[in-house]
């Protein structure tokens, strides 16, 4: 069995070649905006989550913190309510984005640029957390800028 099959042609046959980068697997440009929404609205979920649980310990003075740290506004449990606060929006705003909702695309926008600000005010508190956080929300915010329109395929 190591001839071919025969068949009607009367070509002959020729052997399968490769395929040329044009021919194959194509990369489509909705496969990558999936990719990054989906993405972008599973860490906006994390972090929502993340920041709602820093923003409890922030308030309720817990230790994770560093104490006595100075801030440029107001102290740490400002600003564990402002993470609170963020996160709830975030955690909402990527439940919206999985549902294909144009208007909780904008809210996560918003909320994670909120959350950079945030992030960088609190940095005196848990600096490598901070940066960890901040690094993420820009990556959030460019997926759903660049890829939330080609999402949809409008």
């Amino acid at each position: 069995m190591t001839q071919p099959h025969a068949t009607r042609s009367p070509r002959p046959v020729e052997p399968a070649t490769r395929a040329g980068p044009g021919e194959g697997f194509r990369h489509d440009e909705s496969d990558r905006a999936v990719g990054w929404m989906v993405f972008a609205a599973i860490v906006l979920g994390l972090v929502g989550v993340l920041n709602g649980i820093y923003g409890i310990a922030a308030i309720a003075t817990s230790h994770f913190y560093v104490r006595d740290t100075e801030y440029a506004l107001g102290n740490l449990e400002t600003y564990g309510w402002a993470m609170l606060v963020v996160g709830v929006v975030q955690f909402c705003a990527s439940l919206g984005v999985l549902a294909f909702a144009q208007w909780a695309r904008w809210l996560g926008v918003a909320s994670a640029a909120v959350n950079a600000i945030v992030q960088l005010l609190v940095m005196p508190a848990a600096p490598f957390l901070a940066l960890a956080l901040l690094a993420v929300d820009v990556l959030v915010v460019y997926g759903l800028i660049a890829y939330g329109q080609r999402w949809r395929g409008t």
